[in-house]
């Protein structure tokens, strides 16, 4: 019997994935767990599997279409048998049309108008009028961001598709632009208009009212369409801000004895267990949680759920976002495993290899951006949590001890914190624990 395959759901808030390309035809044996397509979902690209054997017998949806969860996108099914076809899946959003908006000239740094520079020839494609132009979403926004027209491109992919390779080549190239403004023409100087014969003397009449200044014009720009990504990073905070109150505490911490741990662990392990800085404080901020676990929680109306493990998330700056691989049972884990398995997370964030489960469920998050030389900031909160850890740089400050200033290695935290969980003099203690452990960090190697 004919099988249908959908749109699964692959984390609690998607709504829907975007179909970048198919790894099985119609007509190709597919094996029950085998990967049958690749899918874009708010936070990563993935293969999907076939929960079912047999033949492809429909590809009910085309690449580059996003289709809600739950909704068929294929049929598998055994040769020769009848199939029933269901209806086309719902698009969530508009089918970028097959002709492009027209280009507009650009402009030369004199401000005279110039022809864009054409297409490579090899670049070039002629498509039938109201031609379907088959490109992945990546493709589509690079495409938006450079003014390039899709229409005119050759594809190389699948079936013709327009993939990241077949446009690189254009970006850079001059691209159409708005014309600047320029002042209309003045009008040729009217004859001289004959004098009015002076009025009868009285009080002399009032000055005519110059006229009004042209209203300033909109600077200009363009808009440029979010990703599902920036879309879901926009949604989740904008409700974190609008309904979590929230409050910052900063605490430096003296971080000199952790740095010659840190040289003495790297010493002696291999590569993958090599510990950095921020492993330490993902390993310190797990262990103080352990003494505070009302910030290891959630709000829930009139209720406080308490998490029962502690699950760190390490925020990671991705193309065209931020996403969250958590490490399950941080507290538990020794100093090398939290550090080969963050070094495996991070670097299969930014590939986009992640799966579900490994950036979800989190319940508190470290946000690092020492990296960059930023000396402190503050977090939002990542919902449903109740607190993140904003990490700033090491930095080498004068300290005045036993009447002599000295160097010191500080680093400055700041948590951000929900208001309807806790309380400030909380806050303050659990920083002052996670001084306490990363000021000892002997204490993190052996707990």
């Amino acid at each position: 019997m004919a099988k249908t395959v959908v749109m699964p759901q692959m984390g609690y808030d998607m709504d829907a994935g975007t179909l970048l390309r198919w790894l099985k035809q119609e007509g190709e044996q597919v094996e029950r767990g085998e990967p049958i397509a690749e899918i874009e979902t708010d936070k990563v690209n993935l293969e999907i599997e076939s929960f079912e054997g047999g033949i492809v017998r429909k590809l009910l949806v085309t690449e580059g279409q996003t289709v809600p969860v739950g909704e068929p996108i294929a049929i598998i099914g055994e040769p020769g048998e009848a199939i029933e076809t269901p209806p086309e899946p719902t698009r969530t959003e508009p089918t970028v049309p097959a002709a492009g908006p027209p280009a507009m000239p650009a402009q030369s740094v004199d401000g005279l108008r110039e022809a864009p520079a054409p297409l490579p020839e090899d670049q070039v494609i002629e498509r039938a009028p109201g031609e379907r132009v088959r490109a992945s979403p990546l493709v589509r926004r690079l495409a938006a961001e450079h003014g390039i027209d899709l229409q005119g491109v050759h594809g190389t992919g699948p079936g013709g598709r327009i993939v990241k390779e077949d446009i690189m080549p254009l970006v850079g190239r001059p691209q159409p632009v708005p014309a600047t403004a320029r002042p209309a023409p003045a009008a040729p100087a009217a004859a001289p208009t004959p004098l009015p014969t002076p009025p009868t003397p009285g009080p002399a009449p009032a000055p005519a009212a110059a006229p009004a200044a042209a209203l300033a014009g909109q600077p200009l720009s363009e808009l440029h369409d979010l990703s599902r990504m920036r879309k879901t990073i926009a949604r989740r905070m904008g409700e974190s801000w609008q309904q979590a109150p929230h409050f910052y505490v900063t605490m430096a911490i003296d971080m000199a004895r952790a740095l010659e741990l840190r040289t003495q662990i790297n010493e002696q392990v291999e590569d993958p267990q090599k510990v950095s800085v921020n492993d330490l404080i993902v390993k310190g901020a797990a262990l103080a949680l352990r003494k505070f676990p009302s910030l290891n929680a959630s709000f829930a109306g009139e209720q406080l759920r308490v998490y029962d493990r502690i699950d760190v998330g390490v925020a990671v700056a991705i193309e065209g976002g931020l996403i969250s691989p958590v490490i399950p049972d941080t507290d538990h884990k020794p100093l090398g495993e939290i550090a080969a398995m963050a070094k495996d997370l991070i670097e299969r964030a930014r590939n986009g290899g992640l799966k579900p489960e490994e950036y979800q469920g989190g319940t508190f998050t470290v946000s690092n951006l020492g990296m960059y030389g930023v000396e402190n900031f503050i977090a939002v909160i990542n919902p449903p949590q109740a607190a993140i850890l904003a990490i700033g740089a090491i930095r080498t400050v004068p300290v005045f001890v036993d009447d002599a200033f000295v160097p010191a290695q500080r680093m400055e935290v700041t948590l951000s914190a929900d208001h309807r969980v806790t309380d400030g003099a909380e806050v303050a203690r659990y920083l002052i624990e996670l001084k306490r452990l990363l000021e000892n960090p002997m204490l993190l190697a052996v707990s």
